[in-house]
């Protein structure tokens, strides 16, 4: 099986859409939340628990991978599905996300970026490079080499790296040798509407099989973040899916469906159930906290995942207060599971006909 996105039903009241994103692992059901396993694993989430979240795609990083264990061993171990036990789809980023968050640690060019690895050594990645190592790991959806500029960047800064972003996706482009992988371009531009209107007019025109908007969540306030995705979306083919990446939040993932966005990823379930908390219903909950201690209810009732099913507050209070690992692994599966819930019930919602109806709170 190839690719296929299938538009199910549109919104009629607002831009949102449900549909199908078919891989050659699988389909996935959009609008779809990614959890994110950047080193081929969901921190402290095995694949088979991972399954059970109803997450259907996982998201890998191209940069981390290179370093340890290096493409040629995942290609030796069968591929990056083999490699990690997984499965179903997998997207592969492609380092540009490290072009922005190591920039302590990189020298950038027209041509690529030279790293400093944490081992000491450099690391060159090129449009061809990132490529190259996408086409060996064998994700279903791997992504242009893209530059993101920081929040704070000027215009004339992110005008530089609209542009070369642009030449980018053309060498990336060029250099994708596998059709069994469908490469996405990144649409750029910061905050500045003018340039996000000439990102995703540029690369519309190299006619990829999917776009995602890039360079949103980067330190700027959420009103910003809101405000690159009104502007983008509309611009972006409709017929094809649209990924807004590193995004994670109810409300901003309310909102970007709403603008018709299809696939998001985010770090902060298992990022904030390393450190004690869980996403319930909308609220954080910070399970160190002393009424927890007590607190023998499951952690939600409504919930079908395996922590929420089994275990009391109180028990993961306890397991929180003395770090250990299984408290860990506990929210992870609760958060992970909460987020890809909350997005299949947009999806739901559209389906349904009441998207705005049943999510006013997040208008």
């Amino acid at each position: 099986m190839g690719f296929e996105f299938t538009i199910l039903k549109n919104c009629p009241e607002t831009l949102a859409r449900a549909g199908i994103f078919r891989t050659p692992h699988g389909e996935v059901p959009t609008p779809a939340f990614m959890p994110v396993g950047t080193l081929a694993t969901v921190k402290t989430i095995s694949p088979q628990q991972l399954a059970q979240t109803g997450a259907t795609m996982v998201l890998a990083n191209t940069y981390h991978l290179h370093l340890q264990p290096g493409e040629d061993i995942v290609a030796a171990a069968g591929g990056l599905h083999r490699f990690m036990g997984w499965s179903g789809p997998l997207l592969t980023d492609s380092g540009g996300y490290q072009v922005f968050s190591l920039d302590q640690m990189r020298t950038l060019d027209d041509d690529g970026v030279t790293f400093r690895a944490p081992s000491g050594d450099e690391v060159r990645f090129t449009p061809e490079v990132a490529t190259r190592i996408q086409n060996t790991l064998g994700a279903d959806v791997i992504m242009c080499f893209d530059e993101c500029p920081p929040a704070q960047a000027t215009h004339a800064a992110v005008q530089v790296a609209v542009e070369r972003t642009s030449r980018w996706a053309k060498r990336c482009q060029m250099a994708h040798q596998r059709p069994d992988q469908a490469l996405f371009g990144i649409v750029q531009g910061g905050v500045y509407a003018d340039l996000r209107a000439q990102s995703a007019r540029e690369l519309v025109a190299l006619d990829f099989p999917g776009y995602a908007i890039g360079g949103v969540s980067v330190g700027e306030a959420p009103e910003l973040i809101r405000a690159a995705v009104v502007q983008t979306a509309p611009l972006l083919p409709s017929a094809k899916p649209r990924y807004l990446m590193g995004i994670g939040t109810y409300r901003e993932l309310a909102q970007a469906v709403a603008q018709g966005i299809d696939l998001f990823d985010c770090v902060l379930p298992t990022r904030l159930a390393r450190h004690g908390a869980a996403l319930v219903q909308g609220e954080r909950w910070n399970l160190k906290n002393a009424p927890f201690r007590r607190d023998f209810s499951p952690l939600d009732a409504t919930c079908p995942c395996y922590t929420c099913q089994t275990f009391s507050r109180a028990y993961l209070c306890h397991l929180i207060r003395t770090q250990e690992v299984l408290g860990l692994t506990l929210l992870a599966i609760h958060n992970v599971t909460e987020l890809v819930r909350f997005v299949q019930k947009l999806r739901q919602a559209i389906l349904d006909g009441c998207l705005t109806e049943t999510f006013p709170q997040y208008r």
